[in-house]
C-alpha cells in the first residue's frame, strides 16, 4: 500500500476550487469505485494499465459446479491478500470529511469493507462485502474468515501463490480447480456464495433506495474513482442531474457520467480528496 500524494496540475487545481466552492456549506454524497481503493493495493478493472478480464455472471455461478468450484478456488487464493488491504489516505479523508458534516455518506461500488475500516460510518456498500458468504438456499449468514478457514482444511495442497493476480473482488487467477472442495452450508447443506453483487445480478432493491434516499438528502454528488460503467453508479447520477443535484467526478480517464458532470477533475482521488479536505480546513 502506498500514501504517496502526487501534486496536482493547475488545471486540476482549478478544478478542486471549483469543486469546493459546490461543497462549501453544503452536504456532499460520495459515490466511490474501485479507483479509490487502488492506493491500498487493490487493482481497478478498467484503469490505464489493467488487465482485460470476464467476471464470472451469476448464472454461471448457479449453473455449473465447475465454475463454481473455480471461482471459490480463486477467491480463496486472492483472499488473504486482499482481506490485508489496509485503508489508504482516500478512505482516511472520507471518513474524516464525514466527520467534519462536509460529506453526508458514501455509497460505494466496492466490496472490500475499506470506507467502514477508515472509520466512515454511513456507508451503502451497493454491491456487498467480501467479508460475508450466504447460503442461496436458507439465507444463512457465515464470516468470510470462517469460510476460508474450511477451504483451508478442505483443500490443504492449495497454496497461496503469491504471483496470482489479484481482482478487485478478491478473486485470483487459477487454473487447477478440479480437486477443488467447495464448502456448503453448514446448516442447510445449500449452495454458498459471498455475499457480493455478481455480473447479471441485482443490486438489493432495499440497499438501493437507502443510497437514492441519501442522494435526495444531499446537495452535492461527488463521483470518486468510478468510470461509471456499471449500471447501479450511472443511475444515480442520472437521479442527481434529475433533481439538479450538482455533480462532480474525480477519475482518471474518462466516465460515462462526464456530460452530466459541473466539475469534472481528471486525476486520483487521494490527491485530490486532501487538496479538498484542506480548502475545507477538515
Amino acid at each position: 500500500m502506498t500514501d504517496t500524494v502526487l501534486e496536482l496540475t493547475d488545471e486540476q487545481r482549478m478544478g478542486v476550487s471549483a469543486a469546493v466552492d459546490l461543497m462549501r456549506g453544503r452536504s456532499t454524497l460520495v459515490l466511490t469505485g474501485a479507483g479509490v481503493s487502488t492506493d491500498s493495493g487493490i487493482p481497478d478493472y478498467r484503469g490505464a494499465g489493467a488487465p482485460v478480464r470476464n467476471p464470472m455472471t451469476f448464472q454461471q455461478y448457479l449453473a455449473d459446479d465447475r465454475y463454481r468450484r473455480r471461482y471459490w478456488a480463486g477467491s480463496h487464493l486472492g483472499w488473504r491478500r486482499f482481506a490485508q488491504a489496509g485503508p489508504n489516505a482516500g478512505h482516511r479523508l472520507l471518513a474524516e470529511l464525514e466527520a467534519s458534516g462536509a460529506v453526508s455518506g458514501i455509497v460505494t461500488q466496492n466490496v472490500d469493507g475499506l470506507h467502514t475500516r477508515a472509520g466512515s460510518t454511513r456507508v451503502v456498500p451497493l454491491h456487498g462485502s467480501m467479508d460475508s458468504v450466504v447460503c442461496l438456499h436458507c439465507g444463512q449468514f457465515f464470516a468470510r474468515s470462517d469460510i476460508a478457514q474450511r477451504l483451508t482444511d478442505a483443500n490443504p495442497w492449495l497454496t497461496e501463490d503469491e504471483a496470482a493476480r489479484l481482482a478487485p473482488d478478491g478473486d485470483a487467477d487459477v487454473t487447477e480447480i478440479d480437486a477443488f472442495i467447495v464448502p456448503e452450508c453448514t446448516v442447510c447443506g445449500g449452495m454458498l456464495k459471498p455475499d457480493v453483487v455478481f455480473f447479471g445480478e441485482f443490486v438489493p432493491r432495499e440497499r438501493f433506495r437507502e443510497a437514492q434516499a441519501m442522494l435526495t438528502a444531499s446537495d452535492v454528488l461527488m463521483v470518486a474513482g468510478s468510470s461509471l460503467v456499471v449500471n447501479s453508479g450511472i443511475r444515480l447520477v442520472e437521479q442527481a442531474r434529475r433533481q439538479r443535484t450538482p455533480i462532480i467526478v474525480v477519475n482518471r480517464g474518462i466516465t460515462k457520467g462526464d456530460g452530466r458532470a459541473a466539475v469534472k477533475i481528471d486525476a486520483g482521488t487521494t490527491e485530490v480528496l486532501r487538496s479538498i479536505a484542506d480548502q475545507l480546513a477538515v
